[in-house]
This record gives C-alpha cells, sequence and structure tokens, in this order.
C-alpha cells in the first residue's frame, strides 16, 4: 500500500490519508496554515474547513466582501470526508423523496402554503441537480483543477431482487414527475454501451453526478476563500460552540476563542468530538481502496470512457469512478460504529473490509483481479437518527449548522453552503424555503442503545445481500430495517 505514512516525523504531509491526498499536486499542499493562538473577534466563525464550511464562506464573501470571516480547523483544511471520499459531486439526498415530502419543517421564512407535500420534494431535489453544476461552474471560475468530468451515476441491476428496487425507484420517480431526462431504466444491452461488469441484467441511469477527485476540491476550495478574505486557523481545535464564540484549545494548552455574532458548526462526521454533541450525528465509517492505473486496453474491457460514477442495488452500499489518471477509486460501508461514537485514526483501516471491498470488485470486474492495489483508506461520516439532512440558524443565538449528509455530501454541502450564507445575511431566496431548512433530526439514543443499534443495522443490510444471492428473492429483513433509514 502506498503512500501510508508521513514522509517524515517533522514535516507531515498527510498523504497517508488517501489516494487524493496522496496525488495533490504541489501547489494544493500549502503550508500548515497558523492555529489560533489569542482571542479574537468576526463577523462569522465556522468550525470545520471542510466542503461545508469552505462553502459557506465562499458564498458569504461573495455576497458581502468585507465580512470578517474566521475558519476554525482541528487538523488541515480537507482532513476528513472532504478529503476522502468517492468523489462523487452527486444529486443525492439520504432520504427518500416520500419522506421528504410527508415531513414537515419550517424553513426560515416558510408560510403555511409551503408545507410539507410532494412539491417540496421536488423542489428539494431540482436545487441538489443545479448544485453538481453550480460546482462545476465554480471550479471553471476559480481555476480549480478537480477533475471534473459530469458523466452520470449507473447503477448495476444484478440480480432478480435488484432489478426489483431499480423497477421501484424508477417507478418513484414518475410519481414525482422525473422523466428518463433525470432517471432512466436501461436494458443490458445499453449498459454494455456504457459499463460491461459481469452478471449486468440492466441499470438506471442519471445524468445528475460528476466525478471528482475531491482532496483538489477542497484544497483549492480552501485557497480560493483565503484569497477572498477569509482566515483559515488550522490545528485550532474547538472544544465547544457557545452562543457568540467558539472556543479553542491553543497549541500551549491555553483556552482562546473567537467571538462573532454567527457561528457555524461544520463537522459533519467529527461532531461527536464537540461539547453536547455526542448523540447529535453518529460517525458511520466508510472504506475505499483504489488500483494503479490501469492499461488501455483493460478499460477498453470495462468502459466507463466518460467516468461515469458507478454503483449497484445490493443493500450495503458500494461506489466507485474511474480517476482522471485511470485507476478505479472504490468504496463501502460495512465497518462498524464504535462504541461512544469513538472516532480514531485506526478505524480508518479495516482489513476485513478492504478484503471484502476487493472482492466485490474483482467480482464485478475481472479484468482488474491481477492488478495492484495501492491504496487503502477510509474516515467517519455524518448520520443523523432520522438520515434527514439539515441547514439550520438559530436567529437567537446565532449558531448554524448544515450536515447529516450520510456520506452523500459533495454536492449537497454546496447547496448547504450557500443556504447558511443566505441565511446569515438575511436573504429571504427560494433556497431558504426549502425543506431541509430548519429541520431537526432527533438525537440519537444513549450507549449502548447506540451502538447496538447502529450495529445492527450493518449486520442486516450486509447479512441481506447474500441471502439474495442464494434466493434470488428480496430479503424481508433488510425492508424492514429500511423504516428506520432514509425511507
Amino acid at each position: 500500500m502506498a503512500a501510508t505514512t508521513p514522509t517524515s516525523p517533522g514535516a507531515p504531509t498527510y498523504s497517508h490519508l488517501s489516494l487524493w491526498w496522496d496525488t495533490l499536486p504541489e501547489e494544493m499542499r500549502k503550508a500548515d496554515r497558523p492555529p489560533l493562538t489569542t482571542d479574537t473577534d468576526a463577523d462569522v466563525v465556522i468550525v470545520g474547513a471542510g466542503y461545508t464550511g469552505l462553502w459557506t464562506a465562499y458564498y458569504l464573501l461573495q455576497h458581502a466582501p468585507d465580512l470578517r470571516v474566521r475558519i476554525l480547523e482541528a487538523e488541515v483544511a480537507g482532513f476528513g470526508a472532504s478529503g476522502r471520499n468517492g468523489g462523487w459531486c452527486s444529486a443525492l439526498f439520504p432520504a427518500s423523496w416520500a419522506k421528504v415530502a410527508r415531513t414537515a419543517s419550517p424553513g426560515s421564512t416558510a408560510s403555511p402554503d409551503r408545507a410539507a407535500s410532494p412539491e417540496r420534494a421536488v423542489e428539494l431535489q431540482r436545487a441538489l441537480f443545479d448544485c453538481v453544476d453550480e460546482v462545476g461552474r465554480v471550479l471553471a471560475r476559480e481555476g480549480i483543477d478537480a477533475h471534473f468530468a459530469k458523466g452520470g451515476t449507473i447503477g448495476l441491476i444484478r440480480s432478480g431482487a435488484q432489478q426489483q428496487r431499480a423497477d421501484e425507484e424508477i417507478a418513484e420517480a414518475r410519481l414525482f414527475g422525473f422523466g428518463d431526462a433525470d432517471y432512466a431504466l436501461w436494458d443490458a444491452d445499453r449498459t454494455g454501451e456504457m459499463v460491461r461488469a459481469t452478471n449486468v441484467e440492466g441499470a438506471t441511469f442519471t445524468p445528475h453526478c460528476a466525478a471528482i477527485h475531491p482532496a483538489r476540491l477542497v484544497r483549492g476550495l480552501a485557497n480560493t476563500v483565503e484569497r477572498m478574505g477569509a482566515v483559515i486557523h488550522e490545528h485550532s481545535p474547538v472544544l465547544a460552540i457557545e452562543p457568540g464564540r467558539a472556543v479553542v484549545t491553543a497549541p500551549d494548552g491555553r483556552r482562546v476563542s473567537v467571538r462573532a455574532p454567527h457561528v457555524i458548526r461544520a463537522t459533519e462526521g467529527y461532531t461527536a468530538r464537540l461539547a453536547g454533541a455526542r448523540r447529535d450525528l453518529a460517525p458511520v465509517y466508510s472504506l475505499m481502496l483504489a488500483t494503479e492505473p490501469l492499461s488501455s486496453a483493460t478499460w477498453e474491457r470495462i468502459g466507463l470512457a466518460s467516468r461515469a460514477t458507478f454503483n449497484d442495488y445490493r443493500h450495503l452500499i458500494i461506489y466507485g469512478q474511474r480517476t482522471a489518471d485511470d485507476r478505479i477509486a472504490f468504496g463501502g460501508r460495512g465497518a462498524p460504529y464504535h462504541f461512544g461514537s469513538n472516532i480514531s485514526a485506526r478505524f480508518d483501516r479495516d482489513p476485513k473490509v478492504f478484503d471484502e471491498l476487493q472482492r466485490v470488485l474483482v467480482d464485478l470486474f475481472p479484468e482488474v483481479e491481477s492488478a495492484q492495489i495501492t491504496h487503502r483508506w477510509g474516515g467517519p461520516l455524518g448520520v443523523p437518527r432520522d438520515w434527514f439532512a439539515s441547514v439550520r440558524l438559530d436567529p437567537m443565538t446565532g449558531i448554524g449548522t448544515a450536515g447529516g449528509y450520510v456520506g452523500d455530501g459533495v454536492g449537497a454541502s454546496n447547496l448547504g453552503g450557500r443556504t447558511l450564507a443566505d441565511l446569515i445575511l438575511g436573504r429571504d431566496t427560494e433556497r431558504t424555503q426549502l425543506p431541509w431548512v430548519g429541520h431537526r433530526s432527533p438525537r440519537w439514543e444513549p450507549e449502548p442503545l447506540r451502538w447496538l443499534g447502529v450495529n445492527a443495522g450493518l449486520a442486516v443490510m450486509g447479512s441481506a445481500d447474500p441471502v439474495e444471492e442464494r434466493t434470488g428473492r428480496p430479503a424481508r429483513r433488510a425492508s424492514i430495517f429500511g423504516r428506520f433509514t432514509g425511507h
């Protein structure tokens, strides 16, 4: 495995975090930004220098260039999921359209005629469609080369049970007014024109996704917001978020703070480390691996010429992309949740999960069986109790947050950042009326119930796929558990 440790103890490169960090160009490996060492003031302080925090800063400074914006990061910009994910800039939302349609949400200034409805679910989805293109527009405007390729997503169908789930998904899309231009159902021949995996009976296709190099995006965005006037303090872990300030541990152990009328939490999978927030989001691990660059002859056999992202309809989520340098980056769930919402670097790697990911990848594409796996990595993502992402700003305390993306945050974080900027600046826009604005998820159960529940769910989904492989029929256990997630 390449680059699993920093090159020297005195000058960490963070290349061990992921394939994406290991392949960053030198100009994006800016020397560590200085930590916060003294009390200071700002107009807006943002906790977390990942996608959500950086997009919030970007749009704030677009609309109000004179704002004093400070961003506090416990490690370095892009250290978390923003620099380790699967590189899907998608229009995915963790809760289903049906759940969004029946979920009442106050929004920022929502009137009674904008109560929960199918139309509001469609509004949210179309805003997420636009996010994919908006990310591409910003990358072009700011000169950030994040290997953006809008090739869409192919959802492979490889069994009768998977066909049933795909048919149900397309039927729901039609019910909500989405046609073939947004969600199409393909037969095996049409699928084979795009990708040639084993045992494929067909696929679904949506054009609303781009493959990206996630670390190039987050590091480029960090450099951009600094040029716009934001100040980023790295190695500045926040202990607590309070009305009017964020409290930080300085390098010498003192407690210092940034005082600001608006304090924004953008910590996603690391939220449990904040005082009083351990039960807000469950940190669930997703792991990935990457092959060496594959030959052109191998890619001729596999396909994915447009760099469409891909998955299938198994219960335990998998996801992959063809990278700009012709690797396959492939990941999935299956790693356990750790008691007490514990987060540790040692959880980023699980040999059993990596072995299973490699087995599944070879099962999909036997051509890669002899390819070297050069990188293995992982990290936590944030899961709310109801699997419903949200954006909130409390006008009384000035505390805001966006997140709970359940791994689908590359695109959604752009909408979250734009919406937070609108709310902070008091802008009444279509975004501030969307049904995820003002939503508050219930807190997770205390331990040991949280540990038992999350890991039971992972076990159910993991066991459902082998049952379906043996029987060819949908596994009832998975549909029962689905009632407790985003459905």
